[in-house]
């Protein structure tokens, strides 16, 4: 049969021949090229969009599988202008462990900016219900040793820790928490600005002067971030061990005048 050309048709010409072919079961149109629909094509290959790195911002502290905690904490504490910008940092820092476990962080107390920053070592019991370092019988103690040599936390004095969370009941600290939170206390000494650090307890001593052992540091002049260091007993230490009060009423007595002399 011959195939009849069409060369122009009009528009109800052309609807009805479609509706003739849909009509006698049509669902594809022929192509002048033959298709060899046993041949197996290959299915093309799905790209997967590369993971943006995470954004690094003031008070954002995003955490990944095997992250490194302490050069995570190096780079949200830097970013961090301001004691509240610092405080908010800490806040949403979720790398360290140590904040599961505990009720409240406990970031400062006493007067921002004072010549004096003390600073412990983890929050005990006491410190962990209200958020606020050396409370309970600890701060009462601590407060008597300051007003002794015309010092208070109300006016002349601004205290911290180490560990803004609570250790686990019976557990220590580990390298790799210092190492996180080492960070954040040096950047809390530099904007905080004092002329005097008190470093009360092994702790302390181990952070920020890499040494252990108390009672051999104790009473002794050191520097550290560019600061006079006294080592003190911890106020818990001394509750437990009353004899050492004797000692702690010399190194109050060394402090107070290397703040006459610096005055």
């Amino acid at each position: 049969m011959e195939s009849m050309q069409i060369t122009q048709l009009d528009n109800h010409t052309a609807k009805a021949l479609l509706e003739w072919q849909v009509e006698f079961g049509v669902d594809e149109t022929m192509s002048e090229t033959p298709v060899n629909r046993f041949e197996v094509k290959p299915e093309p290959k799905k790209t997967v969009p590369a993971a943006a790195p995470p954004k690094i911002e003031a008070g954002i502290a995003p955490v990944a599988d095997k992250v490194d905690g302490a050069a995570l904490a190096r780079d949200v504490a830097m970013a961090a202008q301001d004691i509240g910008a610092l405080k908010t940092a800490l806040e949403r820092f979720e790398a360290c462990e140590l904040k599961r476990g505990s009720r409240n962080m406990v970031f400062a107390d006493g007067t921002f900016g004072a010549r004096v920053m003390v600073i412990g070592e983890a929050p005990n019991r006491d410190e962990d219900r209200s958020g606020l370092p050396f409370t309970g019988d600890t701060g009462v103690l601590l407060d008597n040793m300051l007003k002794a040599i015309d010092l208070s936390r109300a006016e002349t004095v601004y205290l911290t820790n180490v560990l803004p969370w609570r250790l686990p009941r019976g557990g220590d600290v580990s390298e790799a928490d210092l190492a996180m939170m080492m960070p954040f206390l040096e950047r809390h000494v530099a904007l905080a600005k004092p002329d005097i650090l008190v470093l009360m307890g092994n702790v302390a001593c181990q952070a920020v002067l890499g040494k252990r052992g108390i009672t051999r540091l104790r009473g002794q002049w050191g520097e550290a971030m560019g600061l006079p260091v006294m080592p003190m007993y911890h106020p818990e230490f001394l509750l437990n061990n009353p004899t050492k009060k004797r000692e702690a009423w010399a190194d109050l007595l060394a402090l107070k005048a290397k703040l006459g002399a610096t005055e």
